[in-house]
């Protein structure tokens, strides 16, 4: 009986093996010229010389490599967006966090184990570059679906810009901009195009996996006169949830199940809505109302457009087809998030005072080459605000949202559970008010916190390596809203390597590629890089003048919302620059 039980067992083996495969993508990145949203020809990134950049289709427990040459004129890098990358997070790629970015001129392989299956996407992480076009979605199908459906369509979400991330960025850190409004988009995309049409045929079932990859827009989707029921959010699969329409934020993702008329004669408008409340200033020419069609047949008419009705969702109520109890946290880290203008005089993000910069050395090899002070948080630098979690331990993050405007937060390297909400800010002197029932908690990788409220995610530190976590509007991100998650630094040295191409590149770049966050040593952390600290709290003369007018163009300023946006900015960096010129001269 023994052996028959292993010989069923080899067997099984053996038929995952013959299923896995080992799929390689070769991507040249290039400069492309194009025009997607019709308005305004422009320099994006694309792949292969073609803009959009193709989808990216696996199956659990294949190999994904991807083959990157950089023809582009500065260093980029890669992340596949959700991916866990366990034992695997040299290839996680954001810039100076799990590499050094790849030279420009230079190759650089991706090889990620597949361990996971759902809708997922890959972008650029280095300067912004998905902004510019760097992003395709990333497919995992299941060896077997948990839900039976006919066919399926992606369709990928994002806001555009006619100018380059880089000229934008500038202006959006700059002391002329100290209230931090972010750049707004010119248009929205579904599939990197407009009038995207999805072809249905009567009576067949689909699977529409939406996927948001824009800078900062969110999105409510919905079809006129179609059932929509979500079946899986970021890679989890979750129990059949009717709705009507569903909000998706700039990373998020949902699959949805649809299934076609039996009597269609007429076409429908497939709805992805922008939601005018993420941008500080809607341009009378943006069209919010992004459509798509659902075609029947090319002959029918379009059947009128329903009014947009956003209905009230909570991800949290959806409940993982696979369950997952939480477990009581080891530890909890409360993060107030905050825009201020800081010492430099520009408006930046900070978790807990702390602007997130850039180390000298990238973290994880700071990780791999302190020997056991890499347990000491203060190896990694002050302003990489890394947060240190042992092995096995569950981990519980409130984050504060102290902003007014809303932010999508993503971790990398898990999913997490979404085990509490609750209004205005949490105070960690006292019990926590608003958790849900713990026995499965919805999860997900990137959850949406509003303006002046908080929510408490929890994941288990079961994954060695570095792992950002970071607000996932790339504005915000470039402002210094981020943290790092060193998790399980005890067991790095024997479950992590560093492929000797990283190192190659340090030194084609002139990376220092070992030591603490300034390439030193020991904690001397002499030279390393250091953010702008929150100003002063007391107010000096030029200070106070600077708050009159402030005060005093914000009151002109009410006229209209567009006069505000424009010019009460530039009066209040005015009076910063002359503050800072004052303050130079002594």
């Amino acid at each position: 009986m023994i052996a028959s039980i292993k010989s069923l067992a080899l067997l099984a083996l053996a038929s995952t093996a013959a299923q896995a495969a080992v799929v390689t993508y070769n991507w040249n990145l290039t400069y492309v010229n194009a025009n997607p949203d019709g308005l305004f020809e422009r320099r994006v990134l694309g792949v292969n010389g073609q803009f959009p950049v193709p989808s990216i289709n696996v199956t659990l427990n294949d190999t994904l490599v991807i083959n990157v040459i950089n023809q582009l004129d500065e260093p980029t890098s890669l992340h596949a967006h959700g991916l866990f990358q366990t034992g695997n997070a040299q290839y996680d790629g954001p810039s100076m966090v799990t590499q050094c970015p790849i030279p420009p001129g230079a190759n650089f392989t991706y090889t990620i184990p597949i361990e996971q299956h759902g809708t997922y996407w890959i972008h650029g992480h280095n300067k912004g570059h998905y902004v510019d076009g760097l992003r395709a979605p990333l497919i995992i199908h299941n060896t077997k679906e948990t839900y039976t459906y006919d066919e399926e369509h992606v369709i990928a979400l994002a806001d555009w810009y006619h100018k380059e991330h880089e000229v934008m960025v500038e202006q959006y850190l700059s002391i002329f901009n100290p209230s931090g409004a972010e750049p707004v988009p010119e248009s929205g995309l579904i599939n990197q195009m407009q009038d995207t049409k999805f072809n249905f045929v009567a009576g067949k079932t689909y699977r529409l996996r939406i996927i948001n990859m824009s800078a900062l827009a969110m999105f409510h989707f919905h079809i006129d006169g179609h059932e929509i029921e979500i079946i899986e959010i970021d890679g989890i699969d979750v129990e059949r949830t009717k709705v009507t329409s569903f909000p998706i934020t700039a990373a998020q993702r949902y699959s949805v199940l649809v299934t076609a008329k039996t009597d269609a004669k007429q076409n429908y408008i497939l709805h992805a809505d922008m939601d005018p409340a993420m941008f500080d200033v809607v341009p009378p020419e943006l069209a919010l109302n992004v459509t798509g069609t659902i075609v029947y047949n090319e002959a029918f008419t379009l059947a009128p457009e329903e009014p947009s009705q956003w209905e009230e969702f909570n991800d949290a109520d959806l409940v993982p087809v696979v369950p997952e109890a939480t477990s009581a946290p080891a530890q909890q880290f409360v993060l107030n998030a905050v825009f201020s203008v800081l010492n430099d005089y520009s408006n930046k993000a900070t978790f807990n005072d702390i602007t997130y910069v850039m180390p000298k050395v990238p973290s994880l090899y700071t990780a791999l080459t302190t020997g056991d002070l890499n347990s000491n948080p203060e190896v990694y630098g002050k302003y990489t605000h890394p947060m240190v979690v042992k092995h096995g331990e569950w981990i519980e993050i409130v984050i504060n949202n102290d902003d007014p405007g809303n932010h999508p937060f993503h971790l990398h390297g898990h999913v997490f559970q979404i085990v509490g909400r609750s209004e205005g800010k949490y105070d960690p002197s006292v019990p926590y008010p608003g958790y849900f029932n713990t026995t499965n908690p919805a999860r997900r990788d990137t959850v949406l916190v509003p303006s002046e409220q908080n929510v408490a995610i929890r994941f288990q530190a079961n994954n060695p390596g570095v792992w950002l976590f970071h607000c996932h509007i790339e504005w915000h991100l470039q402002a210094g809203l981020a943290t790092t998650i060193i998790e399980a630094p005890e067991l790095m040295k024997d479950r992590l390597k560093i492929d000797p191409t990283h190192i190659d590149h340090c030194k084609a770049l002139g990376i220092p590629y070992s030591g603490n966050a300034a390439g030193n040593e020991g904690l001397d952390l002499t030279g390393a890089n250091v953010g702008p600290d929150p100003l002063s709290g007391t107010f000096t003369g030029k200070g106070i003048v600077a708050l009159v007018f402030t005060i005093i163009a914000a009151l002109l300023g009410l006229a209209t919302v567009l006069w505000y946006a424009r010019e009460d900015d530039a009066a209040i960096a005015a009076q910063i620059a002359k503050a800072k010129a004052a303050e130079e001269e002594h």
